[in-house]
């Protein structure tokens, strides 16, 4: 479906009506439009300086809403660590606030902070994490760790950062050229995967729900070739941890229409959000360092009109 979008052919996509109606995210992670506009516009757009490139990553991640940073943008230019005063950035989120903008996005629940930081606004709480998480010399810290998970354990140290979150901010810092793990070396099971490894194992074989995660990541050729399956992998990269760690949560959302019957830890039933194809066109641009860019552009362009 997403190359057939990318390369600019018309709807429908796909003749799965669930698919069609309910918005599910990519198999790649870093696809989406949200982690694309991450990875383009705020890392790779502006300086790379490692305190500026964490600053941008954290401002944009808390709130997860392409919208509340192109507001911030268009009120105080483009976000620096140099420039930042918490004060005002707050202040121009509650002024929108008050006008019924909605500042963050429905992807995650965020902690309001409170307890850690005081404010009655949400929102000035997260500033104050931030300027917290930088004064404490964040990108001193991420230059220490020696790997995917250590920076999990850092991130999961500062207040209201749970595990799901930790490890999306995580995810998203590995994009950048502060840090460089592997995809595949580490994954923390959110609660839509945990829901979606439920329905698809009766018995998980005494492995644990990351377990599970590594052996689907690691059989994915073999599993395709033996199912008939054809998948094209993004510019030759394969499923990561964390992609598959995302397919789980979507297979989880897919049942709860497919099969109603068959529940996951939650209990959740239906799909809240329902798919709009946005006009603009897509064009997807991956960190520089993964190297596939190239390939990711010539297989778009030999798909068939």
């Amino acid at each position: 479906m997403l190359l057939r979008r990318v390369r600019g052919l018309s709807a429908p996509w796909t003749t799965d009506w669930i698919l069609r109606k309910h918005r599910f995210t990519n198999a790649y992670r870093a696809a989406d439009r949200v982690s694309q506009y991450l990875i383009r516009n705020v890392i790779y757009d502006g300086s790379q300086i490692a305190e500026e490139v964490a600053f941008r990553i954290l401002l944009f991640k808390l709130f997860n809403k392409i919208e509340t940073w192109e507001l911030l943008v268009a009120k105080l230019g483009v976000p620096t660590w140099a420039r930042f005063n918490a004060r005002r950035y707050a202040d121009v989120l509650s002024k929108a606030r008050g006008l019924g903008v909605v500042i963050y996005s429905a992807a995650y629940i965020m902690p309001s902070g409170s307890s850690a930081f005081g404010a009655s606004e949400k929102h000035r709480n997260h500033l104050a994490l931030i300027e917290y998480m930088m004064r404490d010399r964040l990108t001193t810290h991420l230059d220490r760790a020696r790997s995917l998970a250590a920076v999990y354990e850092l991130l999961r140290s500062y207040p209201t950062l749970g595990p799901f979150l930790a490890f999306q901010l995580a995810i998203d810092l590995n994009y950048s050229t502060i840090i460089d793990f592997d995809e595949g070396s580490f994954v923390v099971p959110g609660p839509g995967a945990r829901d979606g490894i439920a329905k698809c194992f009766v018995d998980r074989g005494g492995l644990s729900e990351a377990e599970i995660i590594k052996v689907m990541a690691d059989r994915q050729q073999q599993e395709f070739e033996e199912r008939g399956l054809v998948f094209e992998p993004l510019g030759g990269r394969p499923l990561k941890l964390i992609d598959c760690q995302n397919l789980f949560c979507e297979v989880d959302k897919y049942a709860r229409v497919r099969h109603p019957e068959v529940s996951g830890h939650s209990g959740r039933t239906r799909i809240k959000q329902i798919f709009k194809a946005r006009p603009q066109s897509i064009t997807l641009w991956f960190p520089p360092k993964w190297g596939i860019n190239d390939r990711v552009a010539a297989q778009v362009a030999a798909i068939a009109q």
